[in-house]
């Protein structure tokens, strides 16, 4: 017997109507929808707490990941009214708005509603909203680290170790996570007393520091000429217009890799070892890791820098 096309389920007293759960997205492992809503209900209780008060921005594969694909920033006509949404100025949008209507992740049944519309990456900047919906300092550097082939995972290692003792330096502590792709990005917690413009400009330094220092393995421009075989410390993520792969979110590769925090130890070991097998997890891994580690990015918030 097939699956019905459409479910009613309750999650946490919020009524959902879900469709087509054996349509699969990642065809190369046969990952349904109904397995996608099975991680983000389960990864919830670490993932909120990262999308918590920060604008979302979605890439939807509606025919999975080899289909056709879309970011969406404007909260769709039928989100559900119970959904937090904020008013947002938008200058210089593509579609010529004044403001887009960003959806807020507060609650598992968001989680669960976006991933029914094949929302599989969730991407939030590094600032949040207060209570009222207005942007706030960023509470996040990120030091993103984007290798250009035949480099990998294990040069961003290398590259990682370079980056967190410059920002030890700063008087920030960083922490490791996957891109859940090719990469790796380092979070430093911040106070909020500085602008996004200062974070933005230290990250720059920093990453044109990094490149100077150590310029057959660092780049600091985003022109394609110079990085092959180098990592790319892309600073310009901490753009108050920029976004970041949220921790714990899917990412569209050909199987449900997750983006997954990591311990300086397993970076340490990628580094030396030049084996990058031990930085790559999918979505099951990164459900055990959290059943044993707890959530190794909970230090983000409690360890927060100041700049300036």
């Amino acid at each position: 017997m097939s699956a019905p096309e459409k479910v009613t389920v309750q999650v946490e007293g919020r009524r959902l109507s879900l469709s087509n759960l054996a349509k699969v997205l990642y065809p190369a492992a046969g990952t349904t929808k109904a397995a996608v809503i099975d991680y983000y209900t389960r990864i919830a209780p670490v993932l909120l707490r990262h999308l918590a008060g920060r604008p979302l921005t979605v890439r939807r594969f509606p025919n999975g990941v080899d289909g056709t694909t879309f970011f969406e920033k404007n909260a769709p006509s039928h989100t559900p009214d119970w959904v937090r949404k904020v008013r947002l100025p938008s200058p210089g949008s593509t579609r010529s708005r004044e403001s887009i209507d960003y959806l807020v992740v507060e609650e598992t049944a968001t989680l669960v509603w976006l991933a029914n519309l094949a929302a599989l990456e969730l991407h939030v900047p590094m600032w949040r909203v207060d209570d009222d919906g207005r942007p706030m300092n960023p509470d996040r550097l990120v030091v993103d680290l984007d290798p250009g082939p035949p480099a990998g995972l294990v040069e961003c290692a290398r590259v990682a170790l370079l980056a967190r003792a410059a920002l030890a330096a700063d008087g920030l502590h960083a922490w490791p996570k996957t891109s859940g792709g090719k990469g790796l990005q380092l979070y430093a917690g911040l106070d909020g007393s500085a602008a996004w413009e200062v974070v933005h400009r230290h990250a720059r330094v920093l990453a044109e520091g990094l490149e100077r220092h150590h310029p057959g393995l660092v780049v600091s421009s985003m022109t394609k000429a110079v990085r092959r075989g180098k990592v790319l410390v892309d600073w310009s993520q901490n753009n108050a217009a920029k976004t970041t792969v949220a921790p714990y979110s899917l990412r569209a590769q050909p199987e449900p890799t997750a983006s997954t925090p990591v311990t300086w130890a397993e970076v340490e070991a990628a580094a030396e070892s030049g084996n990058p097998a031990g930085l790559r997890f999918l979505s099951a891994d990164a459900l055990d890791r959290v059943a044993t580690l707890g959530d190794l990015f909970d230090a983000v918030f409690d360890d927060p820098g100041r700049l300036g």
